[in-house]
């Protein structure tokens, strides 16, 4: 296997990544994969396209979709939560958590599927991923693995997107690092 590094910009002070071709393009297709969650998350609870948002609305009634006046956050934080953090998760459901919940799945998303902005999408994705790990409790008996489920896997796919610079395979990630507000401030990488 070849090995070549991974383009280096001046907007970077991190080192060289060495990957192998094949490697980066795996890098590419988690990166999409994982950014289209995130996005479809945001499109399925924004248009209500009966998926995860309203797959139980029978025909002839109203849409849970948030275009319709449902509210993607408040649900789950008021009744599908667990555990010890029970009743703080439902004292803080209000339209500003399904604002930021919806603009946290939408930035991401775009940011994940584009290659651009890694660095802060990983940050936020991941923080988004930890709060809705804790609001389910896995640690409690009947989960099945109460330590390491599928939030903490796309928190880490995330996270290992930023570090290798995956948004410049198949992605707007180069162009992005040699934007001058990136190459000013690198955490923007």
């Amino acid at each position: 296997m070849t090995a070549v590094l991974a383009p280096e910009s001046t907007a970077t002070t991190a080192s060289s990544v060495v990957t192998s071709s094949r490697a980066r393009i795996a890098l590419a297709l988690a990166r999409l994969a994982t950014g289209f969650i995130f996005l479809w998350a945001f499109l399925d609870k924004t248009f209500g396209l009966h998926y995860s948002t309203g797959a139980a609305v029978a025909e002839g009634e109203p849409s849970l979709s948030w275009i319709d006046g449902g509210t993607p956050s408040q649900g789950f934080l008021k009744f599908g939560t667990t555990g010890p953090l029970k009743d703080f998760f439902g004292d803080i459901a209000s339209p500003a958590t399904d604002w930021l919940f919806m603009l946290g799945m939408l930035g991401v998303g775009l940011a994940v599927m584009l290659g651009i902005g890694l660095r802060v999408s990983a940050v936020a994705g991941s923080l988004i991923m930890a709060l809705m790990w804790l609001a389910e409790w896995p640690l409690q008996q009947g989960s099945t693995n109460p330590l390491i489920d599928y939030h903490v896997i796309y928190a880490l796919v995330l996270i290992i997107a930023a570090l290798t610079f995956a948004g410049d395979t198949w992605g707007l990630g180069k162009w992005w690092a040699n934007l001058p507000i990136v190459q000013k401030y690198t955490w923007l990488r």
